[in-house]
């Protein structure tokens, strides 16, 4: 039997459709609000959760942008992208990050994504962003559109 790390985040974007990442203090890439999914949770109830303690903000994520399946040093791993939407000022002026965990947050076009994010997620972010202006979930692997 092949068990699956599972992980979700969300795919938040501004006025000018650049996306917010934050920072991990425990590594050198950034990445999108999120984590992995605990044992009892759904994807989108891991998302919840991941945004309430990353970002201190209680929101319900939209649809499903891309489901990825990109295993990564030998571990099969599924991951949840979901469309966060676009945060108002006084979301935007709640955030409350956990200083041990993450040291900051920031928008950034699409076009400087790449040198900040690995390269697999930076293909999962690229991905969502497109699934998200057709308004479709796309199914990924590798963090390509397949099928």
């Amino acid at each position: 039997m092949t068990r699956a790390l599972i992980a979700a985040g969300a795919l938040f974007v501004d006025a000018a459709e650049r996306v917010l990442i934050v920072e991990p203090t425990y590594k050198e890439t950034w990445e999108i609000p999120g984590g992995m999914v605990e044992d009892g949770e759904t994807p989108r109830e891991g998302c919840v959760r991941e945004l309430r303690e990353e970002l201190g903000l209680d929101l319900a994520p939209g649809a499903l942008l891309v489901v990825d399946w990109a295993p990564r040093e030998g571990v099969s791993r599924v991951l949840f992208v979901f469309d966060g939407g676009v945060l108002d000022d006084e979301q935007v002026g709640a955030i409350s990050l956990p200083s041990d965990e993450l040291a900051s947050w920031t928008y950034v076009p699409r076009g400087e994504l790449a040198p900040r994010l690995a390269p697999w997620l930076h293909r999962r972010v690229v991905a969502a962003l497109g699934a998200r202006a057709a308004g479709e979930t796309w199914y990924l692997e590798y963090g390509v559109r397949a099928g």
